[in-house]
């Protein structure tokens, strides 16, 4: 091969515009070192292959002539990853490559020609060290072995699933050549990283991963890509999103998020560790056009508040258990699955998961420990953090939180407060059941604007129906779905306060007399699914709604937003009747207690002592504290 024809073909190979469908011929590109070539490092030398081969005395693996490498390396390790890493055999397509690759040789080393002498160097990105657990494993200890997100035919007889048969195993094993061609730099003509194939829209990965395979129960964990929200998008990405050659997400595929060589994240080649990954993309400025409410990280900015990111110390892990004990935090994939997650368009009825979570695994509301991949429904999503699991904490920056007269144990336990064995609850975890009439219902969920009619109420409802960001889509606003974040407390999509007192049964705090009930005010929340101005404080349903309300009370005081986790003979739980004792207290010493059918309460709020009789007079503080008079 003359020099001059491989320049001409390099030549060719720079002007982009030009090039036809595919190349195929011996085009080396930047692996030709000669000394006036395009390559950031060049040699002496103006025979471009002697670089690498030498016709005579070359060594015996394909007339090698580069020194190579004895270095020693940390290989990839992963604990869902069956196959396992060893050192690549001196001589080996692999040990060639890492000879100039992994830097501890210097490039030009030549066996028959000695040291050329060399101007420049290597770009930082092409030089891998002795640390190989950021790049895709290679020389594998054989025989293959099998999983259930690889073809195969890997292990069954040693083929990719490539029917051009340019992917290829090398003597049965993965090793670079498996995805490089050394010799042609532009086979892929928008990647031109010597890949042996076109490799947009994943091609190159899905040679040997198989999102369709099914073995048993098993969970493919690449399952629905072709279909997900991150195959099919168009979104452009921009140049300092560093994501790679492709122009779109769906073209870059696989590389959106993972990376073959140099990865941040401590396994599966991330581009960045856990959350760190997607914001790349869904910081709002990476991606042409992005819609609004794909801007998830503007919910994190002050003065919002979402759901805490993990520290470094308390990372998600894709082979840890899925009911989080003693181990909580909220990234990402906790409730997404970047492979399955779909647009969502018409929004699916409660309590099914959305699309935009597809794949996502659960925990079963049934006994709040089994595990359910996937989750079927919104809540079993929710219940990995917020059910049965050890280790949770009340959190100050989401806020006040109440403490209930009657509780089940664990107050942030909410699979027996949402039960159906529960005496009243939002009908989150079941439908809705309660005999009792309901007048304040309305038929359809308010938009936050307050006005426009939402999604019709129906018999159940999401968890995010309450905790939402507070621009939510669904619901008039612009942004994204879900608890990403919000400005009002506990992640609520709208404004709901709780009265609270420095000493129960004392004066309460925080009054709001003259009830603003609109869309800003207190009650916000509660109304956007009841009709706060035509029959709560028209005690429709309860004769002294009015009262409290008009008084500057919130509805915290009496009701338990979730549900009753426990009954007692005082207080038996319906209406969602569940006093915040750290606001009202005892009367005289007797339990607080709540009388549906005489609608009557024992108890002193607010410094007003309330009787079973029905009679309200003013307290004392010996009388709150238990002391007769």
């Amino acid at each position: 091969m003359k020099l001059g024809v491989l320049l001409a073909g390099l030549t060719i190979l720079l002007s982009g515009a030009t090039l036809p469908a595919q190349i195929s011929t011996d085009v080396i590109g930047v692996h030709n070192l000669g000394p006036n070539s395009k390559s950031p490092i060049t040699g002496a030398r103006p025979d471009a292959c002697a670089y690498c081969h030498a016709p005579h005395s070359g060594l015996n693996a394909g007339l090698w002539n580069q020194k190579l490498t004895t270095q020693s390396y940390t290989t990839y390790t992963s604990d869902t990853e069956k196959n396992t890493g060893r050192q690549p055999t001196l001589g080996y397509s692999t040990n060639q490559c890492l000879s100039c690759h992994d830097g501890t040789v210097a490039v030009g080393t030549t066996v028959a020609y000695g040291q050329v002498t060399m101007r420049g160097s290597m770009n930082t990105w092409d030089v891998f060290g002795s640390n190989m657990q950021s790049s895709h494993p290679f020389s594998l200890v054989l025989p293959l072995k099998d999983n259930v997100d690889l073809m195969a035919s890997l292990a069954a007889n040693g083929r990719t699933g490539d029917a051009t048969g340019a992917v290829k195993l090398i003597k049965g094993n993965v090793e670079c050549t498996s995805c490089h061609n050394p010799h042609v730099q532009a086979k892929d003509l928008i990647s031109q990283n010597f890949l042996v194939k076109d490799s947009s829209s994943g091609q190159l990965c899905l040679s040997c991963h198989d999102p369709t395979r099914q073995i048993g129960g098993q969970v493919n964990p690449l399952a629905d890509w072709s279909i997900s929200a991150h195959a099919l998008s168009t979104g452009k990405i921009a140049p300092q999103a560093a994501l790679g050659s492709y122009t779109t997400v769906g073209t870059a595929a696989c590389i959106s998020c993972h990376t073959p060589h140099n990865a941040s994240g401590a396994a599966r080649l991330l581009r960045g560790q856990n959350e760190q990954d997607c914001i790349a993309c869904h910081n709002g400025s990476n991606i042409s056009p992005m819609a609004p409410y794909a801007n998830v990280f503007s919910e994190y900015a002050t003065p919002k508040v979402g759901h805490p990111f993990p520290a470094s110390t308390n990372p998600h892990d894709a082979a840890e258990s899925l009911l989080l004990n003693n181990n909580r935090h909220a990234t990402c994939v906790d409730c997404h699955n970047a492979h399955g997650s779909e647009v969502v368009g018409p929004f699916p009825l409660p309590p099914l998961i959305r699309i935009s979570q597809k794949d996502i695994g659960g925990i079963s509301a049934a006994d709040g420990t089994s595990v359910l991949t996937p989750a079927i429904n919104q809540y079993e999503n929710c219940l990995r953090c917020h059910g049965t699991s050890s280790g949770k904490q009340v959190q100050p920056i989401y806020g006040y939180f109440p403490v209930r007269a009657v509780s089940a144990g664990d107050p942030l336990n909410l699979v027996p407060q949402f039960a159906t064995s529960a005496t009243s609850s939002h009908p989150v975890m079941h439908a809705r059941s309660s005999s009792l009439p309901q007048p304040s219902l309305l038929s359809n969920m308010l938009n936050q604007d307050g006005a426009t009619p939402g999604r019709s109420m129906g018999t159940q409802i999401f968890c995010t129906d309450c905790h939402n960001s507070d621009d939510n889509r669904e619901f008039g606003g612009s942004g994204p779905n879900g608890p990403h974040g919000s400005r009002w407390t506990h992640i609520l999509e709208r404004r709901y306060e709780f009265s609270q007192a420095a000493v129960p049964g004392q004066l309460i705090s925080n009054l709001f007399p003259n009830p603003d009930l609109s869309v800003i005010g207190p009650y916000a929340l509660c109304g956007k699914c009841h009709d706060l101005a035509n029959q709560i404080v028209k005690n429709t349903s309860w004769n002294q709604h009015s009262s409290h309300i008009n008084a500057g009370f919130t509805c915290s005081i009496c009701h338990t937003a979730h549900g009753m986790g426990a009954v007692s003979g005082a207080i038996s739980g319906e209406r969602l009747i569940n006093f915040d004792v750290n606001v009202v207290a005892s009367n005289g010493g007797l339990p607080i207690s709540y009388n549906r059918t005489a609608n009557t309460c024992v108890l002193v709020c607010h410094q007003a002592a309330h009787n079973a009789n029905g009679s309200v007079a003013q307290a004392s503080m010996r009388r709150v504290s238990g002391i007769n008079k």
